[in-house]
């Protein structure tokens, strides 16, 4: 089994270096004209372990046509939904847990990582949606500095609202401002790929 998926994989690089497809569906059919019997799932997994293994770079994936399917795919969209999970873990932080002291730790670290990182890094993720255009080091130092530059400015605006800078407008501004970078960065992303 392991010796037939390892010459698949070569296969498959042959094909990709050879032929050049611009889709999986298109690999799926020059390997099943070359192989008969493979299936496109397999096909699919060997070259998303191709992937991750950094042998190969990917574009879209055939089935996501849509940007709503394009959010199904987790690998390419795991930073969306972390940045959606850490949010409402925030918000229910700050909602649910006491401000007494052993609990207001939790509070603490969660807002903490929740005003001085995630807006900036959505706004990162909005600005350069190709990986190659920052290394990693350079996204979190860019998305310190940004969320260091933006919370306030966030923070001057409510001020000049009949809300006032208190903790749930806050709370609600930085939500908002956070998940309308996350979609817009998801968005980009999926129209670079798609081309």
């Amino acid at each position: 089994m392991k010796h037939k998926q390892g010459s698949l994989k070569i296969l498959i690089m042959e094909i990709l270096r050879a032929d050049r497809p611009d889709t999986v569906e298109d690999l799926t059919r020059l390997i099943q004209k070359r192989r008969k019997g493979v299936s496109s799932e397999r096909v699919v997994s060997i070259v998303e372990s191709l992937k991750e293994e950094g042998r190969i770079e990917l574009g879209l994936l055939p089935w996501a046509e849509t940007f709503f399917e394009y959010l199904q795919s987790w690998p390419e969209n795991r930073w969306f939904y972390l940045v959606i999970m850490a949010t409402f873990a925030t918000i229910l932080t700050i909602c649910i847990l006491p401000d007494t002291y052993p609990l207001v730790v939790f509070r603490w670290v969660a807002g903490s990582i929740f005003v001085l990182y995630l807006p900036g890094y959505t706004m990162i993720q909005a600005l350069f949606p190709a990986k190659e255009e920052l290394d990693e080091i350079e996204r979190f130092a860019l998305s310190i500095g940004l969320s260091l530059a933006v919370t306030p400015l966030i923070g001057l605006l409510l001020n000049y609202t009949p809300w006032g800078i208190r903790l749930n407008p806050i709370v609600i501004s930085l939500s908002l401002f956070v998940m309308a970078l996350t979609i817009l960065g998801a968005y980009r992303k999926y129209k670079r790929l798609k081309g």
